[in-house]
This record gives C-alpha cells, sequence and structure tokens, in this order.
C-alpha cells in the first residue's frame, strides 16, 4: 500500500459500514477497524488487509481519518467520548467523519469537544442502501470547513458517487433529516395509500399497475414495493427504528427552528407505533403489513 495516503480508521462495519469499509481498503488505504459482534464482516475485512483494534482509542491512535457508521448521537457520543473514546487517542490533525444519522444538537457539541482537541469533527451522512454501500455508490451530504473536505473528498469518493459538500459542520446532518422524512413520508403514504387501496375492493396487482407505471412512480416506490410485490426484503434494509429515531431527531430539530411542522407528527407516529409494537428490527417496507393489519387486512405481501 501506497505510504503517501492516511491511514484510515472505520468504526461500525454493519450493514452500511461493511461496504463501505471494503472499499476504501480495496482502493489502497491502510485501514483500522473497531470490533464488531457480527465478526463475518470484521474477518472478511482483515482478509483484504484491514487491522483490528480493540478500542476506539487504540484506532484513534493509528489513523488520519476516522469514519463512524453506527446507529445515532448516543452511539456516537459513547465512542467518542471517555477514557477509550476516540478524542483520547486522536492526534491533533485527526478528522473524524459522522456518517451515521445524528441529532444536529449533538454534532456541534463533539465538533466543538475535538476543536478543543487540535481534532477536525465533520458530518457526512449517508442516503441509499447496504447495496450501493458494497457497490461504492453512496451519496453523501457533508458539513465540514472547506480546507477540511478538501482533504476527505478522496477518501469519501471510495464509497460515494455523489458527494455534496453542503458548508459547515452540522448542515450534514440537519439535510439528512429533511431527506430521510421525505423518504419515510413516501413510506407512510404508500402504506396508506395501499391499505385504503384494498380495503376499498383494489387489489395489490391493480394499485401496482396503475402507479408503478405512471407519474408517481420513484426508485424509492420501486426499492420499497419489492417486499409487497415480491417478497424481497433486502431490497430496502433500512429498520422501523432507526426510522422512528430519525423522525424524532427530525421533531427536535424542526422544534429548535420554530417550524411548524404539520405532517411530520403523523408519519413519526407511524414508525412509533410499529415499533412499540416490538416490530422495530422489522424494515421499512414492512410498515405497509402493519396498516394493513390496523384495517384488519393480511399483510400485504399476501395480495389480498
Amino acid at each position: 500500500m501506497s505510504s503517501s495516503k492516511p491511514t484510515i480508521g472505520f468504526v461500525g462495519v454493519g450493514l452500511m459500514g461493511h461496504g463501505m469499509a471494503k472499499n476504501i481498503v480495496s482502493k489502497g488505504y491502510e485501514l483500522v477497524i473497531l470490533g464488531h459482534r457480527k465478526r463475518e464482516p470484521v474477518e472478511h475485512l482483515k482478509s483484504l488487509g484491514a487491522r483490528e483494534a480493540a478500542t476506539p482509542r487504540e484506532l484513534a491512535a493509528q489513523c488520519e481519518i476516522v469514519h463512524l457508521c453506527v446507529t445515532g448521537s448516543p452511539q456516537v457520543e459513547a465512542t467518542m467520548r471517555g477514557e477509550q473514546g476516540l478524542l483520547a487517542g486522536a492526534r491533533p490533525g485527526t478528522v473524524i467523519i459522522d456518517c451515521s444519522t445524528s441529532n444536529p444538537v449533538s454534532t456541534l457539541a463533539l465538533a466543538e469537544e475535538a476543536k478543543a482537541r487540535g481534532v477536525h469533527f465533520v458530518d457526512a451522512p449517508l442516503s441509499r442502501t447496504p447495496k450501493e454501500a458494497e457497490a461504492g455508490t453512496l451519496d453523501t451530504m457533508v458539513g465540514a470547513p472547506p480546507e477540511v473536505f478538501a482533504r476527505i473528498e478522496t477518501v469519501l469518493r471510495c464509497w460515494a458517487g455523489n458527494v455534496v459538500h453542503l458548508g459547515p459542520v452540522g448542515l450534514g446532518h440537519k439535510m439528512k433529516l429533511v431527506n430521510n422524512f421525505i423518504a419515510m413520508g413516501y413510506a407512510a403514504l404508500f402504506s396508506e395509500a395501499l391499505a385504503i387501496a384494498r380495503k376499498s375492493g383494489l387489489t395489490v396487482e391493480q394499485f401496482h399497475a396503475v402507479i408503478g407505471s405512471g407519474r408517481m412512480r420513484s426508485p424509492f416506490y420501486d426499492t420499497f414495493m419489492q417486499w409487497t410485490l415480491s417478497g424481497d426484503e433486502n431490497a430496502h434494509r433500512f429498520t422501523i427504528s432507526n426510522a422512528h429515531k430519525d423522525m424524532r431527531y427530525l421533531a427536535a430539530m424542526a422544534n429548535e427552528a420554530g417550524a411548524v411542522n404539520l405532517l411530520q407528527p403523523q408519519v413519526k407516529n407511524m414508525f412509533a407505533a410499529m415499533d412499540a409494537a416490538g416490530q422495530g428490527e422489522r424494515f421499512v417496507p414492512m410498515l405497509a403489513d402493519f396498516i394493513a393489519g390496523m384495517n384488519g387486512l393480511p399483510p400485504a405481501g399476501s395480495k389480498g
């Protein structure tokens, strides 16, 4: 591997992170990863040349650029802080990139803590699915000072096909929450519309024949409907609990901004209800089944 390239750290080699990390190491970067409860992705990355660190502190001490790809702000904060956290091991000048979907308030606070240690903390959350993570064609929206963005852009393009630099730290996470509101709004709308259609005597096939061939079709519709149409649970692997978490973060962001948000609470509550029913680990397209059940219908996938 070329010594001219920075050593990259990666925390969170799960559904999204594994593909991202794989693309980094395959582009010739030295990669240090943090151990994960699921050993298969860790062992695969090690077979490609990655090294494993025992703690975030140990990982940060070896790296110039570190990625975080975990569930949300509580996990990011736990990884950053404490005696074994990233900040304890990071050298001045290190860049820590939070690719998680996090609360912007937390992001800005962590950026200030990092700055006090001479470390750069920036946000580059993701859009698309694990399929694009494996292919290296994710979308990312970046909040970072221009000079820091210039340092990390080439690394981001190892795993992203579309990189948008929005401006200062925090804007990436703010845009990500807006993006996910639109996506989860689609999911809620499609689920309820499908239930109303079926309750009114239309079939799934009739619904799809019109919506799937008209102006209402979209890339999101195509992946969302694969569960209902063919039982493909891998088309959109984003959990209900994560969707619920993101909608809570968006509600907090809207409240802080003083924004009127009449629709968003309704979207949030659809995911909250399914999460509360013990179905938080199911994937977003399965919301259609949950809404069908609330209407006394069999799962949408039965096409009844």
